[in-house]
Order: C-alpha cells, then sequence, then structure tokens
C-alpha cells in the first residue's frame, strides 16, 4: 500500500505504529534506514499510550509545508513499462487529468482495470486512444505481473531494516492461543465467557436497573397527578414514562454487556472466536466467513448483514444474510432481560445464555438447510489474520461502549418513543372504553391476532407489543408497559400479577421474540443487499414459520417439565 500511494507523488510520512508489540516480541524496524531507502519520513508511534503522535504530527506539518521530496518507483520490467509509456502518452491529451494527477500514476491505475480510474478517463479526449491501447494487451496478466515486482522491491527493502531478537522469546499471544483456539476446549472456553457475560450483566446491573424502575415509577405518579385532565395523566403516565421508563430501565444491563463485548474485542480475542467457530462450520459445509457477520450481529442485525458482502460466492453471501438475523441483537436483549429477571430471577444470566446460544444454533442450522436445499455450492476456504492480545485501553474501550450503548439512547428518543405514543393511542380510544381493555382498538387489533398466538400462551396484549416489534424489538417491552397501563405499579409486578402468563408463556415468547422476523431496518438493508423482494419476503416468512414451531415447542415442553 505505501509503495502504491507513494506513486501518487503526494507528500507522505509513515506512522509506524504498535511498536511496543514488535519490541515485546523481539522484533523492530530500523526506522531510520527504512526511512532512507524509502525517501519517505518514518515516525515509530504506540497509538494506545500516545507515544510519537507530536513527532508525527511534526513531521506532517514540515512535509506539508515542503514539497514532496521521494521518488519512489517500482520498475515493473520491460514489458509492463511499455505499455505504462504508451497510456501516460496516451493521457497527455486530456489537460484535466494532467493537471490533477500523475501520469504513471494513472497509466498503472489502468493497467490494473481501476474502476475509478477508467471513469475519470471516459468521456474526456483521452479515451479513444486509452481504450485502444487497453483493449491490445492482457490487463489481468500486467496487474499479476506489477503485484510481484512490488513484493520483490519489498524483498529488497526489509532484510536491511528489520532486526529479530536472536534469544529464545515466549510469545504470550501463542501461549494464550493455544488453549483458547484448541479443538477441544476452544469452543467450552467461548461458550463459558458468553455465560460469564451476562450472568456480570445481571448481577452488576441490577441495583441501577432497580434504582431507574424506582424512580420511573415515581415520576410516572407525579405527571399523572400534575394535569387536571384524566387523558393528559393517562399519556404521561402509562403512555410516555410508562413505556419509555419500561424500556430505559434496562439501559446499565445493556451498557455492562456492550463493556464486556469491548473488552473482548480490544483485546484481541473476538477474532479468535470466529476461527474456533470456523472448524465446526466447515464440518457443516458451511462458509467460516460466514460467522464474522454472526460475531456483528451481537450488536446490530443491519451492520452485520452489510457485512456479507465481504464474502465472495454469492451463495455464501445469501445464506449467511438470511440467517443473521436469528443472531439475537441488542435490541432484543431488553425483551430477554425483562422477562428473565421477571419470571427466572435466579437464573437470569443462564436463560439469556440459552436464548443467545439458540440464536446462534437456528442460524447455523438453517444456514445448512439453505446449503443443502436452496443454496448449494462448495465450501469455500477461511483465511484469517490473528491480531495480537494487548491490554484493552480505558479510553477505546468506553469510547466503544457509549458509541453501542448511545444508539440505543437515540432509539428510546426517536422510534421507541413513537411507537409508545400510537399504542397508548390503541389503548385509549374510542372514548369511553377502559383504558387498555378489549375493547380498545388495541384489543380489537390483538383479538383478531390472538387465534394465531394463543397455542403459544400469548394473549391479545402480547400479540399486540409483537406486531410493533416489527418496527423495533425494543418497542415489544415499550408497548408491554403502555398496554398493563402500570402507573405506580412496575413492569415485572404487573406481569407477575396476569394470570395469563407462566415461566413457560414467558419463556416461549423470549423464543417467539429472539426468532421471528427482522426488524424493519433489518428488513430494507435485505432488501438492499439481495436486491430481492422475493428473498426479502422468504426473510420474514421463514423467520416466523421458525419462531412459531419453536415457541411452541419451547412453551408445551417447559409447562409438562414445570407442570405449568
Amino acid at each position: 500500500l505505501t509503495l502504491q500511494v507513494a506513486e501518487l507523488g503526494v507528500p507522505m510520512v509513515i506512522a509506524l505504529n504498535m511498536v511496543d508489540l514488535a519490541r515485546a516480541q523481539g522484533d523492530g524496524i530500523d526506522h531510520e534506514r527504512l526511512s532512507a531507502s524509502l525517501g519517505i519520513p518514518i515516525v515509530p508511534t504506540v497509538g494506545t499510550s500516545g507515544e510519537g503522535v507530536d513527532e508525527l504530527l511534526d513531521a506532517a506539518i514540515r512535509v506539508a509545508e515542503g514539497s514532496p521530496n521521494h521518488k519512489l518507483t517500482v520498475d515493473y520490467g520491460s514489458g509492463v513499462e511499455v505499455m505504462i509509456a504508451r497510456l501516460a502518452d496516451a493521457l497527455t491529451t486530456d489537460t484535466v487529468l494532467v493537471d490533477r494527477y500523475p501520469l504513471r500514476w494513472l497509466a498503472v491505475k489502468l493497467l490494473e482495470g481501476d474502476e475509478n480510474v477508467r471513469a475519470k478517463v471516459c468521456g474526456g479526449p483521452a479515451n479513444g486512444r486509452v481504450e485502444e491501447i487497453l483493449s491490445s494487451i492482457d490487463t489481468d496478466d500486467c496487474e499479476a505481473r506489477m503485484a510481484d515486482k512490488r513484493y520483490e522491491k519489498i524483498a529488497t527493502i526489509l532484510p536491511g531494516v528489520r532486526k529479530t531478537s536472536t534469544g529464545q522469546r515466549v510469545n504470550l499471544s501463542d501461549l494464550v492461543d493455544s488453549v483458547v483456539t484448541d479443538r477441544y476446549l476452544g469452543i467450552p472456553i467461548f461458550l463459558a465467557l458468553m455465560w460469564g457475560a451476562f450472568e456480570l450483566t445481571f448481577t452488576v446491573g441490577a441495583p441501577f436497573a432497580a434504582a431507574i424502575e424506582a424512580g420511573t415509577a415515581h415520576l410516572a405518579e407525579l405527571a399523572a397527578g400534575s394535569v387536571e385532565s384524566t387523558n393528559l395523566a393517562s399519556l404521561l403516565g402509562d403512555g410516555i414514562i410508562g413505556g419509555l421508563g419500561a424500556v430505559l430501565v434496562f439501559l446499565p444491563n445493556i451498557f455492562i454487556l456492550f463493556l464486556v463485548l469491548a473488552i473482548l474485542e480490544d483485546s484481541g480475542y473476538l477474532a479468535r472466536a470466529a476461527f474456533v467457530m470456523d472448524r465446526p462450520l466447515y464440518a457443516l459445509g458451511l462458509p467460516g466467513k460466514a460467522f464474522i457477520p454472526m460475531l456483528i450481529g451481537f450488536g446490530c442485525n443491519v451492520p452485520a448483514i452489510m457485512a456479507a458482502r465481504s464474502i465472495e460466492n454469492e451463495n455464501d453471501r445469501l445464506l449467511t444474510i438470511l440467517a443473521n438475523p436469528f443472531v439475537s441483537c441488542s435490541a432484543r436483549l431488553p425483551v430477554y432481560i425483562l422477562l428473565a429477571g421477571t419470571f427466572f430471577p435466579e437464573h437470569a444470566g443462564s436463560v439469556v445464555f440459552f436464548l443467545y446460544v439458540l440464536g446462534i444454533a437456528v442460524a447455523i442450522g438453517s444456514a445448512k438447510l439453505f446449503r443443502s436445499t436452496i443454496l448449494p455450492g462448495e465450501v469455500s476456504p477461511f483465511v484469517m489474520e490473528m491480531p495480537p492480545y494487548h491490554l484493552p485501553t480505558v479510553k477505546t474501550t468506553l469510547i466503544c461502549t457509549w458509541s453501542r450503548g448511545s444508539m440505543y439512547l437515540r432509539k428510546a428518543g426517536t422510534i421507541i418513543f413513537g411507537g409508545v405514543v400510537i399504542v397508548w393511542l390503541l389503548a385509549s380510544f374510542p372514548p369511553g372504553v377502559e383504558y387498555g381493555s378489549a375493547g380498545s382498538l388495541a384489543g380489537t387489533i390483538g383479538h383478531l391476532m390472538e387465534p394465531l398466538v394463543a397455542p403459544l400462551g400469548f394473549d391479545w396484549k402480547i400479540a399486540v407489543a409483537l406486531i410493533f416489534g416489527f418496527i423495533a424489538k425494543e418497542i415489544v417491552v415499550g408497548s408491554l408497559g403502555t398496554l398493563y397501563g402500570t402507573g405506580e405499579e412496575t413492569l415485572p409486578a404487573a406481569l407477575l400479577a396476569d394470570p395469563a402468563l407462566s415461566a413457560a408463556t414467558a419463556l416461549a415468547l423470549m423464543v417467539f421474540a429472539l426468532l421471528y422476523t427482522p426488524c424493519a431496518a433489518a428488513l430494507g438493508v435485505i432488501r438492499k443487499e439481495t436486491g430481492s423482494w422475493k428473498w426479502t419476503g422468504f426473510s420474514v416468512a421463514y423467520g416466523l414459520t421458525v419462531a412459531w414451531v419453536l415457541a411452541f415447542v419451547v412453551g408445551h415442553v417447559a409447562a409438562f417439565v414445570w407442570g405449568a
């Protein structure tokens, strides 16, 4: 990359980052000799501690105030150099390009088949001659030969600048990897870390969540008592504060989980998790690359689905997109925390762990089904570079945690707010009916859907909440908070007091919320990435079917075992 950027002829400074890790491994780069070889200033840096950053800025200012002082080029061999010269000569007629870019760089990019450069040339005065030259040569062969020459150039520079310790050193990353990526221990360690993360989420987050819960209940009481209008009091107490409060009460748990995931990611472990999962995926005939989007899906399915772009094979990419929505994203977490914390207070972490594992299992099982039926293909190889382990930095970890957690807050202030207000309106009208009763608009809609979910043990209130979950999964909790009109009573207390709800029903509801159709944003991305309404509709229908069947099985088995 450095050689390719240098061909642009622009002022350059190279930051030689992570030199601390190189030192720890007994390796190093003689940056002064490398700088002399390239003709480019090089500054050793350690991004996590700020070492060398001031020197890097000083060097950048000096170079920016001067003119490019490097003449770094690669000799691509006589055959390719002739083609470069011919293209450069043809491009001289395009004065706009000549004024903006080095002719040699443009010629090299044309030989590499760079679409952006081709677009710049297209329609210009040089286009005719350029097309004529390119049509007479094998650009694929030229591109391969140029890549070889670049690596030859690198190979001539490295021996004189690389410093390697002659003594035997213990590599900590290799020692840890020998355990966490072991073919027998790797998956149990991954599962144990996941279980620990969820246990920590409930154990540490419980007191903070309880404080927010008590605060929102008190705030709802004050707000309802501060206005004379009954409808306005209901909107404030039951609708806005009751609905949003039901969602925001889980904010501490969500931030704690994101903090744990950020630590695992920054330490370098999550890359190992992808490597560990490659073996069972390969045994099932599935691409190892599919697990990277699944890991991203723990945060949000939208970027996870988009991450499938990195998979070259079309069928592999499509089965990854269709399977990914079953991976439990953070939007489903409030549903788990509410129901698991209410009905399984002593084992809430284990229940959430079960749901995450179930989501991964269904995603992998679905991908295997698609591979065996509608999306056949050969297993593509999975190659990835393992980043070295290092201690997570406080700054990076907190930024990552806040970035993910703030998305939840923004949703609460926009999509979820709008959703709970709509649910309140449906629960309040027509005038004269009891709030949240079967005679309200919400009750009418719920009773229309109730026959579909009644075999799962769900009543009309749950049906309405699940309908609004199509917009965003967090609204399921907000809708329940609004429909139950908790007021001074907390939502968990209201759920426990409902005779229609049991531990088995709660477990079935969590399974259904995990697996049923993706949210509206995820469906939009599926439509964009697949370019097909057919596959988008298939994702909805398949997700609803799988969710209904597994929720039915889990709910009835749990009811039988627990005697409910």
